[in-house]
């Protein structure tokens, strides 16, 4: 399911911000008209390849803050378990010292919303609900504008590790977008030329990038 283009689906759910610190309340909402959000799911506390990539956004959080941007992490787990985890040290499997926000998404509504559930719910034969593939998120990305809308997004299976380096890159092209009115063609990295959404404007770029 594609995002694209539309308003990032509306949520408030608990979450633990600030490394340990509860709010039942929390809400993408509070960043429209101020900050870009890169949110990402990830399948499940105390898991493998899930820490890290959080503990990589975590190291990259200043990047982002230069680039006024906020990472929230989300998955299926309680806040408890979120917080249990945000107190478990690195070196024992942990991901003490991530500051960013972690929503907890028991229900897996907010999984659903964004089209990342690992799985989905139906009826059976006789009426009752039954559940099919992983109840979990997949590793999904989405980078929101500062209005509220999807710009871009990726969803990887559940053994693929996201690129952070790419998440900032895809911010820098937004906000190149967003500042210069080009386009950023293949490859495109900050300090690179952008282009012109013309025909003539390709023309330009290609016979310089030959």
């Amino acid at each position: 399911m594609s995002l694209i283009g539309k308003a990032a689906p509306i949520f408030v759910a608990d979450a633990v911000i600030n490394g340990g610190e509860f709010v039942e309340d929390f809400s993408l909402e509070q960043f429209i008209e101020k900050k870009y959000v890169i949110f990402f799911f990830y399948p499940m506390d105390f898991t493998f390849v899930c820490p890290t990539e959080i503990l990589a956004f975590q190291k990259h959080l200043e990047e982002f803050k230069k680039r006024d941007a906020v990472i929230v992490g989300c998955s299926i787990d309680s806040k408890f378990s979120h917080l249990a985890w945000l107190n478990t040290p690195v070196d024992k499997g942990g991901i003490e010292g991530v500051r960013f926000p972690l929503v907890s998404d028991l229900a897996k509504t907010i999984s659903m919303n964004y089209g990342v559930l690992a799985g989905e719910y139906s009826y059976d034969e006789e009426g009752d609900w039954h559940f099919a593939g992983e109840p979990v998120a997949y590793r999904g990305l989405f980078l929101i504008d500062k209005k509220g809308v999807i710009r871009h997004q990726i969803v990887n299976d559940l053994p693929l590790g996201r690129s952070t380096t790419e998440a900032i890159r895809m911010l820098d092209a937004l906000r190149f977008f967003e500042e210069n009115g080009e386009v950023c063609p293949a490859d495109w990295h900050e300090g690179s030329e952008g282009m012109k959404a013309t025909a003539s404007g390709v023309s330009e770029y290609l016979s310089k990038h030959k």
